[in-house]
């Protein structure tokens, strides 16, 4: 299977489920096929959840979820060694995270303790669990919610924690055509509760998932695109607005989930509009302004916006 066959196929069916959410859907199977976390950003009821669940059950993967809270423990997380009296011995009782698709669900709702207990499995597909490694399934993805207004009870996310993280995700309303398309859907009986009944069928299964990476890695890239990455990158790092710039870690993911925009468009090859369209939710989160540009209510995205479109674009 193509990869612009294979996404053009899990749209089609996370829209049983999901009204509108392009971007977000798109920006999934980017995060998908370049190995990569995302951080979904929204107000409650905008699918958020959903789109996850759905997109787990299209592609046959395993699927955990995670409630955080304040008193979330890192155990609850990964599990631990428990001791069976039958056997006398110490047995490892696998948490929510050994799983394809991990939902962590509000978690800026725990203190950094727990948040960190993902930082080993978001960048090593492994955790330790008293001292011994353990692999985690392949592949293995999270997906991250937070709520953008709701600060009483929350643990912001250190700026480790958050480039750990491809994208940083922002869903907004619906447009009135959309919502009405929603409204008609629980009018005729569809629950988000009850995915099961929309009828979605798996596209691919977690063993598929490596051929189509492969053609992902087979798209080329040429030299004057690696220099537009450079130069949106260390934009970031030269403006006065901007108080910490992207790491290099950043140009790396404009150019994994570039070459995956190319292959899910049809294309072997790279262009500059597939860097443009990526730059933003990629260093949204990872650039942090200066106090007196949000003193004069100057936002991330329109910095990050006039950065990209001061660079010149090659040809």
């Amino acid at each position: 299977m193509r990869v612009d066959e294979f996404g053009q196929r899990v749209r089609a069916e996370l829209g049983k489920a999901v009204v509108g959410q392009e971007d977000a859907i798109d920006l999934a199977l980017i995060a998908l096929l370049a190995n990569g976390h995302i951080l979904l950003e929204g107000l409650p009821g905008l699918a958020k959840t959903l789109l996850v669940r759905s997109l787990a059950l299209t592609l046959n993967f395993e699927f955990g979820r995670v409630q955080f809270t304040p008193d979330l423990m890192p155990s609850d997380v990964l599990g631990g060694n428990v001791f069976d009296p039958r056997t006398v011995e110490f047995t490892l009782r696998k948490g929510p995270i050994f799983c394809g698709i991990l939902l962590a669900d509000e978690i800026n709702r725990t203190p950094p303790k727990t948040q960190s207990a993902l930082l080993e499995a978001m960048e090593e597909r492994a955790v330790t669990i008293d001292g011994e490694r353990h692999a985690l399934p392949e592949p293995f993805l999270v997906f991250a919610t937070q709520n953008p207004i709701d600060f009483e009870g929350t643990y912001p996310l250190p700026e480790a924690q958050q480039d750990r993280f491809l994208f940083k995700v922002v869903m907004t309303y619906p447009d009135q055509a959309e919502e009405l398309a929603v409204m008609r859907r629980f009018h005729t009986g569809f629950r988000a509760t009850k995915l099961e009944d929309a009828g979605l069928t798996p596209v691919i299964g977690p063993q598929d998932l490596a051929a189509l990476r492969e053609q992902v890695n087979a798209v080329v890239i040429e030299d004057k695109i690696f220099d537009y990455i450079y130069n949106i990158v260390s934009a970031t790092r030269g403006s006065r607005q901007v108080q910490v710039g992207a790491s290099p870690r950043a140009s790396l993911a404009l150019v994994a989930t570039s070459k995956a925009m190319a292959a899910l468009r049809g294309r072997d090859f790279v262009i500059p509009d597939d860097v443009k369209s990526l730059a933003v939710p990629i260093l949204r989160h990872r650039v942090l302004l200066r106090p007196e540009a949000e003193v004069e209510g100057i936002g991330i995205e329109t910095v990050l916006k006039t950065l990209v479109d001061a660079q010149p674009v090659p040809r």
